[in-house]
C-alpha cells in the first residue's frame, strides 16, 4: 500500500488533486492510518482514478465523472461518451462561428470599413397571406434548415408562390435577442390560404400601421451594424417598438448573386 505522496507520483496525479476526490467523495483512500491520519492507497484504486482523469480530459464535469463513476451498473459509459461527443461537436460549431466572427472583425479593422451603405425609413406595411413553417432552433445560424425544409415542401407539393417585389420573409418571436432556442418562423408569399399539414401552416399576416425599416447592403454580417443603425435612428426619433414580432425580408441573396456584396436584406421593426 502507498501513502498519498508514493501514490501521487505512481500515478501522475497531484496530491492536491488526490485530496479534492476525496473530499467530493470521488476516490476515497483504501484506509487513511488512525495514529498519523495519513492517507493510504492501494494498486487496485489505480484504473479507477485512470477511468476519472480520462473523464476529466474529455470535458465531463466533476458532476457527470460522480454520476458515472458512482452509477455502478445503471451507467452506460458508451451512451455518456457517446452525448459527450455531440455536446463536443456543437462547441466546435460554435468556436467556427466565433473565429468567422474574429477573421471578419479584422477584415474591417485592416480596411478601416466600418460604413454600411443603409437605407433607413417609415412606412405602412399591408396584411400578406403566407405558408410557413414555425420552429425554436438552436442558434439564429440554423435558420437555413427551415428555409430547405420549406423549399422542399414546395416543391412536392407544387404550390404557386408570389413573384412580386419580394415573396419571403423571416420572423423573429422572442421578445429580447436570443443566441440559443430561438424562436423563428419563415414564410413564402402566397396568393391564396391552402391546406395545413406537415408543420407547415398557411396563415395572414397582420398589417402594420408604421414600420421601421432598414435596406442593408452587403454581406450578411452587415446586419449586426443595420440593427445598431436602426436603433440609433428610431432613438433620435422618439420613436418606440412595439411588442410584435421583427421581420426580415431577402431581396438579393445566396439565389440570385454569387457576390455577397450584392446582397440586399430589409430589416423591418413594428412600431407603436
Amino acid at each position: 500500500m502507498f501513502r498519498i505522496g508514493e501514490f501521487s507520483k505512481l500515478t501522475q496525479v497531484s496530491i492536491r488533486m488526490l485530496r479534492y476526490y476525496d473530499e467530493i467523495g470521488l476516490l476515497k483512500p483504501a484506509k487513511v492510518d488512525l495514529f498519523t491520519g495519513y492517507r493510504i492507497y492501494c494498486a487496485n484504486q489505480i484504473p479507477e482514478l485512470q477511468k476519472i482523469i480520462l473523464l476529466k480530459n474529455l470535458k465531463f464535469s466533476t458532476a457527470e465523472i460522480k454520476h458515472i463513476i458512482l452509477g455502478g451498473k445503471e451507467v452506460n459509459i458508451v451512451k455518456e461518451l457517446q452525448d459527450k461527443k455531440v455536446e463536443i461537436n456543437k462547441e466546435i460549431v460554435l468556436e467556427k462561428q466565433r473565429i468567422e466572427k474574429i477573421n471578419s472583425a479584422i477584415n474591417e479593422i485592416e480596411k478601416k470599413n466600418f460604413k454600411i451603405h443603409c437605407n433607413i425609413n417609415f412606412k405602412k406595411v399591408d396584411k400578406i397571406l403566407i405558408l410557413s413553417t414555425r420552429e425554436i432552433i438552436p442558434t439564429n445560424f440554423h435558420e437555413g434548415i427551415l428555409w430547405n425544409r420549406l423549399y422542399d415542401f414546395i416543391k412536392k407539393e407544387n404550390i404557386s408562390i408570389k413573384q412580386d417585389v419580394y415573396n419571403n420573409i423571416a420572423m423573429y418571436h422572442d421578445t429580447e435577442h436570443k443566441d440559443e432556442n430561438v424562436d423563428v418562423e419563415v414564410g413564402f408569399v402566397v396568393g391564396k390560404l391552402g391546406e395545413n399539414k406537415e408543420g407547415f401552416a398557411y396563415r395572414e399576416v397582420d398589417a402594420v400601421e408604421k414600420m421601421a425599416y432598414a435596406m442593408v447592403h452587403g454581406p450578411y454580417e452587415n446586419l449586426a451594424k443595420g440593427y445598431e443603425m436602426l436603433a440609433y435612428y428610431l432613438e433620435s426619433n422618439k420613436e418606440q417598438m412595439a411588442e410584435k414580432p421583427s421581420r426580415q425580408i431577402c431581396h438579393i441573396g445566396v439565389d440570385d448573386t454569387k457576390n455577397p456584396e450584392e446582397y440586399l436584406t430589409e430589416i423591418q421593426i413594428p412600431l407603436k
